[in-house]
């Protein structure tokens, strides 16, 4: 006998519970749905949120009796609106959130999706709205005929660096990545196929029937040739999380810190200091005249 025990892994009914007030989770002969939602209804994007997705992922990712996941939303939209009310609490203090929530967590949802997450994972979109990333991301994607993808952020001021930039470029190349980001282009489900972000449009009224039909045959594979074959087919997903990831998240992070009015104030003055301490014959010179004296 061993000298010590094995910590125990999570028990579904306990994290169902304990991540219920952001997912309506449930599972059935191996096969574990993780429906996000707001209040019961469509996703409002949240810090609470944003938090909670990949703290959700891991631990179904740790759960050796999940043997393969389906993510979706409540409603008929993937993430179709934004809890004002969250967000507003950045402004109480602008670099901690930006990199405990907008940062760390960020990043934490697509790298558990990609690394703790060592089981298939079908992503099926309900309807229209933004970071679908996670959806794409996925092993596999399916989405209603009347799904519209598009993402905000360029149009917003913000740099599109937190994950669906690495989506959109792997999945349909860099010229149709960068025209749908800074276009801020709304792709429609069978352009979605024709571009290789979605492996099936299917009816609405049909989606969860279809992603169960997919689950069921993966779930009839051996469980290691299964798992095995994940590591696999996610090699491409690791490699540009490793590329790019991180260098998007950075890019996203330090333009929205220097775009805040304290920080253009600070940039702005000492700017105005720096000039007026120049004289026409400075200037020839290299040097300021308060540097002079």
């Amino acid at each position: 006998m061993s000298l010590t025990s094995y910590v125990p892994t999570p028990k579904f009914e306990e994290y169902k519970e304990l991540f219920q007030e952001h997912f309506e989770m449930e599972r059935s002969d191996g096969i574990v749905v993780l429906r996000m939602h707001t209040l019961g209804g469509d996703v409002q994007w949240n810090f609470e949120l944003h938090r909670a997705i990949w703290q959700a992922f891991r631990t179904v990712g740790s759960d050796p009796e999940n043997e393969v996941m389906i993510l979706t939303t409540q409603g008929d939209t993937w993430i179709a609106n934004m809890d004002d009310s969250s967000f507003s609490k950045e402004e109480e203090d602008r670099p901690y959130y930006s990199y405990e929530h907008m940062y760390f967590d960020g990043r934490q949802m697509l790298i558990s999706l990609i690394h703790d997450i060592e089981i298939p994972t079908i992503g099926v979109i309900p309807g229209p709205g933004a970071h679908t990333e996670l959806a794409l991301m996925c092993d596999l994607t399916i989405c209603s005929d009347n799904t519209i993808l598009i993402d905000p952020h360029f149009d917003l001021g913000l740099v599109p660096g937190d994950g669906i930039h690495s989506a959109f470029i792997e999945l349909m190349g860099v010229k149709r990545a960068t025209y749908a980001m800074w276009m801020c282009e709304p792709i429609d489900a069978h352009k979605a196929l024709q571009y290789g972000l979605v492996n099936e449009v299917v009816p609405r009224d049909k989606l969860m029937d279809r992603a169960q039909e997919i689950a069921k045959r993966l779930l009839s594979k051996k469980r290691t040739t299964r798992r095995m074959s994940v590591q696999v087919m996610r090699r491409p997903w690791k490699q540009r999380i490793v590329d790019d990831l991180d260098a998007g998240f950075a890019m996203e992070m330090h333009a929205y810190l220097c775009d805040h009015p304290a920080h253009r104030d600070r940039v702005g003055e000492q700017t105005v200091k720096k000039v007026e301490g120049y004289t026409e014959a400075d200037r020839k010179k290299g040097i300021r005249s308060s540097d002079a004296a």
